[in-house]
C-alpha cells in the first residue's frame, strides 16, 4: 500500500536522513527519502547523528540534505514528520498532503504518540536519546506496514 515513504524533519541532517536510513534497511523494495523544511541544503548527516547511525550498521555517508517541495509531498504516499507542528507545516505547503501525514512518533508511549525533539547544538546525549526513539519510532511503523 505504501510503497514511497518520505520522512521530514527541519534541517534534514540529523533525524529524518537517520529515520530514512532505518527504514530502508527495515523495509526492502520500498523507496524511503527524507527532506526538511529548512533544509541545510547539500550538507550530510550531522557528525554525531552519523556515528549513532554507522555505529548500528546504518549507511548515511552519501546522505545530502534537501529542502521539501510540494512536489516531494505529492508524489509520496506516506508522509513521516517528527511534531504536530510539522504537520502543520507540511498542511501549509500541500493542503492535499495533510491525510497521508503522520507523526513519526505516533506508535510511542504505548500508541499515545510522541514528538521527536530535535538535538541539533545539542549534547551526545540528546542524540542518542533521540537515536533510541528513532529506532522505536521506525519498529513501530515497520511493524504496521
Amino acid at each position: 500500500m505504501f510503497q514511497r515513504i518520505l520522512v521530514v524533519c527541519t534541517g534534514n541532517i540529523c533525524r529524518s536522513p537517520v529515520a530514512e536510513a532505518m527504514l530502508r534497511r527495515a523495509l526492502p523494495g520500498k523507496q524511503i527519502a527524507s527532506a526538511g523544511l529548512g533544509a541545510l541544503v547539500g550538507q550530510g548527516v550531522e557528525p554525531c547523528a552519523r556515528e549513532l547511525a554507522e555505529a548500528e550498521g546504518l549507511d548515511v555517508s552519501g546522505h545530502q540534505a534537501r529542502q521539501l517541495t510540494t512536489e516531494m509531498l505529492v508524489n509520496h504516499d506516506l508522509i513521516l514528520v517528527m511534531s504536530s507542528g510539522q504537520r502543520r507545516a507540511v498542511g501549509e505547503l500541500a493542503p492535499e498532503a495533510l491525510g497521508k501525514t503522520m507523526p513519526l512518533g505516533k506508535w510511542l508511549d504505548g500508541g499515545k504518540g510522541l514528538d521527536i525533539p530535535d538535538p541539533y547544538r545539542k549534547s551526545r546525549e540528546a542524540f542518542e536519546h533521540v537515536h533510541q526513539l528513532l529506532a522505536e519510532a521506525t519498529a513501530g511503523w515497520v511493524a504496521r506496514l
